[in-house]
């Protein structure tokens, strides 16, 4: 008599867990520069302060540091904050090939296309993981816009020193302007930012959890 074996039935493979929208060294890097952005801004308010370029005086409420002295107190230590995190954010985005996949290719017929259909309210926002042109645009900006804001800050610490960065910017009054300038355009990128992620909350979600 023949006996009947038993086959037990296959395995079930786990499914495979996607690859997070924002890795963890991002986040990370991404926050840093938050807080290193918001005490420098403040900060550089109450340094404006003291000395300012234009006939206007930013609220002391806005400002961080009390007096010139522990605002530029402040203002260095978030400085060295954000051009450390920020070298390591930019080698990490080189190095593993997310500057070029997620930033590129970058055109003005792009920009000015996905810029109308923004407005139109038909431009998708589906996959995190795929930015359109305008917003390729505006991070490029901001990653430009701090690189200005760090180079005309060191020449204005060290004007001596770094007497050549400093004649680069027209001089050290000329390298106040530059940076004021700077500032002013990243706050200005940081409030469209806000309104963005306020109109997409799920892309809040992704630099917090990942996903």
């Amino acid at each position: 008599m023949s006996t009947l074996t038993k086959t037990a039935p296959p395995a079930t493979q786990p499914p495979a867990r996607r690859a997070p929208v924002q890795p963890a060294w991002l986040r990370v890097t991404h926050w840093l520069n938050v807080l290193a952005v918001v005490v420098m801004v403040m900060s550089g308010w109450r340094i404006y302060n003291a000395s300012p370029i234009f006939a206007f005086r930013f609220p002391n409420e806005m400002t961080l540091g009390g007096w010139l002295g522990g605002a530029l107190l402040w203002h260095f230590a978030a400085m060295w904050l954000l051009a450390a995190n920020g070298l390591i954010y930019l080698l990490t985005n080189l190095a593993s090939g997310r500057f070029v996949r997620r930033f590129f290719p970058l055109t003005p017929r792009g920009v000015v296309r996905d810029l109308f259909a923004a407005a139109r309210g038909r431009l998708a926002h589906d996959d995190p993981r795929h930015y359109n042109q305008v917003q390729r645009a505006a991070y490029l900006f901001a990653v430009l816009d701090l690189v200005l804001l760090i180079a005309s800050g060191l020449a204005i610490w060290k004007p001596v020193q770094l007497g050549w960065l400093c004649t680069l910017f027209g001089g050290f009054q000329g390298a106040r302007l530059v940076h004021f300038i700077a500032m002013a355009a990243l706050v200005g990128f940081v409030a469209i930012h806000v309104v963005m992620v306020a109109l997409v909350p799920r892309t809040l979600r992704t630099m917090i959890t990942g996903r």
